[in-house]
């Protein structure tokens, strides 16, 4: 378990906003790459490392879409065709990436999927929200890693949510082939995935400059993650208001996107975080332990009841062992055979 997840001074708090944590960071000479990052929190982080002078790269799935929200923001990011559920799409554009010569300073892992209604699997029978939350971008680190060792310097950053604490990895049935599919726990288990993912990388990554990070952005119901969730659910949880239009109250974890992807560009640029990894953060701070394991205060609907924190399974050691190499061998990838063994 972390001996670094305790709170620091940051000098920021849930109030924060990405023109509040950019503040005085330059990024020119550096390249990002931001997952998901023509919409919602991708697309504002994205536009803040741009603003600071940043080379940003967005891969998505969905070119067109991409480039015309990217335009309708004003921004002028390069777009590149890329699938989270397709390993053959990864490794394409991981392999452009390489074959460029560029050295990978920041990647934001933000893409991702919410509460599936019923239980979808993508080509190899994986459960859809973990192979596109934790899978996918697993692979698309790997295979970036040559890059990121480059940059003498990189941090990766996953984006988790407090919805880690409807579950841990289930380890002996990750892809709910034996138990019933329940959408919540399916999104729970690959947000723990994704913490576990930051803690596992940190250490396979620190010796070469390659820290990693996760985090809990807040809930922002201006984004299409929830999609599945219903308009309805989102009214009666105090999400939105009766006009559909999105609800700001950070006494109960409501963020505007601004304020959401603060968390985001935090754990991409501060410089209190050198030297750190592994370590969950929300609010553009660390967040604590919890020193109990239990969701009583998740099946509140009153959000300012609800702790925040992290789960101790999330940042536990030998759980991250255990799901990075589970990921290998559902990955079908390593370090070693993607071409990035550790020197």
């Amino acid at each position: 378990m972390s001996t670094l997840q305790a709170p620091i001074a940051s000098g920021f708090d849930r109030a924060s906003t990405t023109v509040d944590v950019i503040r005085g960071v330059n990024l020119l000479g550096k390249v990002a790459i931001v997952t998901g990052g023509y919409s919602g929190l991708g697309l504002e982080t994205a536009r803040t490392l741009s603003s600071a002078g940043a080379r940003v790269i967005v891969p998505a799935r969905d070119v067109d879409r991409a480039r015309k929200g990217i335009a309708e923001a004003g921004c002028a990011f390069e777009v590149r065709y890329m699938d989270l559920t397709s390993p053959n799409s990864i490794d394409s554009f991981a392999s452009e990436f390489i074959q460029s010569g560029l050295p990978l300073h920041l990647l934001i892992n933000n893409a991702g999927i919410m509460a599936l209604p019923e239980l979808r699997r993508d080509g190899a029978g994986n459960e859809l929200q973990f192979s596109t939350n934790h899978l996918g971008h697993f692979r698309l680190t790997l295979r970036l890693w040559e890059a990121l060792k480059k940059a003498n310097g990189a941090r990766v950053v996953s984006v988790s949510s407090a919805g880690h604490r409807f579950s841990s990895v289930l380890f002996d049935d990750i892809n709910f082939n034996r138990r019933d599919y329940d959408p919540f726990k399916a999104y729970g288990q690959s947000k723990t995935a994704n913490i576990l993912f930051a803690v596992g990388l940190d250490q396979r990554g620190k010796e070469m400059g390659i820290r990693a990070f996760s985090l809990h952005p807040g809930g922002i119901s201006a984004t299409n993650l929830g999609t599945h969730i219903g308009v309805d659910t989102l009214k009666r949880t105090g999400f939105v208001d009766q006009d559909n239009r999105p609800i700001v109250d950070l006494s109960r974890d409501l963020k505007s996107v601004p304020q959401g992807a603060a968390t985001h560009v935090w754990c991409a640029v501060s410089p209190l975080l050198n030297d750190m990894g592994g370590v969950y953060c929300a609010d553009s701070n660390i967040t604590p332990i919890l020193l109990s394991s239990t969701v009583a205060d998740l099946n509140t609907e009153d959000r300012s009841k609800r702790l925040t924190g992290v789960e101790a399974y999330a940042i536990d050691s030998q759980a991250a062992d255990r799901l990075w190499e589970m990921s290998e061998e559902l990955a079908d990838i390593s370090l070693k055979s993607s071409g990035s063994e550790n020197h």
